[in-house]
């Protein structure tokens, strides 16, 4: 499986029936994929590889980032990112709707170094308090595209606190950095979708962002307009949405697509 980074300003024998209309000769897959699918489609793709036959290569960025790509004429059979860009592929003729499949869903969580008491942020008066409090902040620049910093901007707009959080919020550079500040000390509190952060040593999980503050994205995939192979396309997209690998995405902090 081949791994391309963009750089940001189960049971094998059951999954190889699932896709068992497999091309006679094996295809190249090329997938471009939001950076938040990445621990699950490291875990996925070699196994789907091997079920199939057929081989991926991968394409990890920003959800920004894999817009710019599509936009500027990348060739992709598969796009896998927030539900929001993909329709906007569907609205330019990119994809049609009858390709797109939800893959997995994610809130967005809050964080805090490991150790370190954790705040109340039960409700959202309560998270407005804990933010207020907080000597730091950090979420991803929201330059970058990302569905959860975007969010969380409307969140400290809604709260009313958007101007007195400027002064001690850290930007990260990437959704996955997110935890990384606030492990090193940098940030005291840090906000991401949640399975971007959960992996990261040195930090806490406190709690997603509470009642309808909250906002979950939903990851889909879309076999695009200008496959190559769009059987081999198809039996990717149907092998993420497997009962097995529901297993894999749930175990990567991830709620699975109802099949």
């Amino acid at each position: 499986m081949k791994i391309r980074l963009l750089v940001a300003a189960a049971n094998i024998g059951f999954m190889f029936l699932l896709v068992g209309g497999i091309a006679a000769e094996a295809a190249e897959v090329k997938v471009l994929s939001h950076r938040g699918m990445r621990p699950v489609m490291e875990d996925l793709g070699p196994k789907f590889e091997r079920a199939s036959g057929h081989k991926l290569a991968i394409t990890f960025g920003p959800a920004g980032g894999v817009v710019k790509l599509v936009q500027g004429g990348e060739i992709a059979d598969v796009v896998i990112t927030s539900r929001q860009e993909i329709d906007g592929f569907v609205k330019d003729g990119k994809a049609v709707a009858e390709n797109v499949a939800v893959v997995a869903r994610s809130g967005i969580g809050v964080a805090v170094r490991k150790g370190a008491p954790k705040p109340d942020i039960s409700s959202p008066e309560a998270l407005k308090r804990t933010l207020l409090a907080a000597k730091s902040i950090t979420y991803s620049n929201p330059a970058l595209g990302g569905a959860a910093a975007i969010h969380f901007e409307k969140v400290l707009d809604r709260l009313g606190i958007a101007n007195e959080m400027k002064s001690k919020t850290v930007l990260s550079k990437a959704g996955s950095d997110t935890g990384v500040v606030v492990a090193n000390g940098e940030a005291e509190i840090g906000v991401q979708v949640s399975q971007l952060v959960i992996s990261v040593a040195g930090i806490e999980i406190v709690g997603p962002l509470p009642g309808d503050l909250q906002n979950t994205v939903v990851f889909s995939a879309a076999i695009m307009a200008g496959a190559k192979d769009a059987a081999a396309s198809k039996a990717l997209v149907d092998f993420l949405r497997a009962p097995e690998a529901a297993t894999v995405i749930k175990a990567k902090g991830l709620e699975p697509a109802t099949p």
